[in-house]
């Protein structure tokens, strides 16, 4: 493998130290691959040291964009048995559909997740009994669509896994939760919220699951500093049973 010029990518683009490199923003409306960032070193690290040893490492980071029919597998009698349930609202609730290493995500706007969700529950059609959890993920150059929340969902009926993904900005972190339809979102929702900053609205009870209630900023975004966090251990005690936090 040739040495790369360490002030160009491999496809001649120009890079610019860590800390000033221009990001493009990534166009959803194409079926090829959409380009999310260029990254320089391990993690991207951006504002503090890359102590990785790998600052001059340069990667392409690309997602899939949207597929076109037929999707293959079982994903085209998924996607026609949620375009009937769902009737004249399915464009509205459907952003694109990504088929990729063999297999599938719809991407949903976040207002009708709610309703999606219970489509896929309740559709004997589809019968989506489970949903595996609920993961974040942060892109800080994607503009207007930093956040994803990323849902797994099984149906046990048909033996069938399908993904939905949901997208919000940054400025306005708000989805609404699933809780109501899934129930063991509830920690999984907690859990994103604690490390992304996502709020899920509608959730019985939204609190830090991982990280102490003091705690500032969301660890497993992009934007957060890699290491050099100052932190004070002090003892721990146990309160009265009267001033514990509850979790029923």
């Amino acid at each position: 493998m040739s040495e790369l010029d360490p002030e160009q990518t491999p496809e001649g683009l120009p890079v610019t130290p860590a800390d000033a490199v221009e990001i493009p923003v990534a166009d959803i409306s194409g079926a090829g691959p959409d380009l999310v960032e260029v990254r320089v070193g391990a993690f991207g690290v951006h504002g503090s040291p890359d102590v990785s040893g790998y600052g001059g490492l340069i990667n392409k980071i690309e997602i899939a964009g949207a597929s076109e029919r037929p999707y293959g597998s079982y994903f085209d009698e998924v996607a026609d048995d949620l375009a009937t349930n769902l009737g004249s609202d399915y464009n509205e609730a459907i952003e694109k559909v990504v088929v990729d290493r063999g297999e599938v995500t719809f991407y949903v706007h976040r207002d009708r997740i709610i309703q999606v969700c219970q489509a896929m529950l309740h559709d004997p059609l589809l019968r989506f009994e489970m949903c595996l959890g609920v993961s974040g993920v942060h892109w800080p150059h994607e503009l207007d669509r930093e956040l994803h929340a990323v849902y797994h969902l099984r149906s046990i009926t048909h033996n069938r896994i399908v993904r939905l993904e949901v997208t919000c900005p940054d400025s306005d972190p708000h989805i609404p939760s699933t809780t109501s339809i899934y129930p063991t979102n509830d920690w999984h929702e907690r859990e994103t919220y604690d490390f992304f900053g996502i709020i899920f609205d509608g959730h019985p009870y939204l609190t830090r699951i991982e990280m102490p209630d003091d705690w500032l900023g969301h660890p497993q975004r992009k934007d957060y500093p890699l290491g050099g966090i100052p932190v004070e251990y002090k003892g721990a005690t146990v309160p009265p049973p009267d001033k514990r936090r509850s979790y029923s």
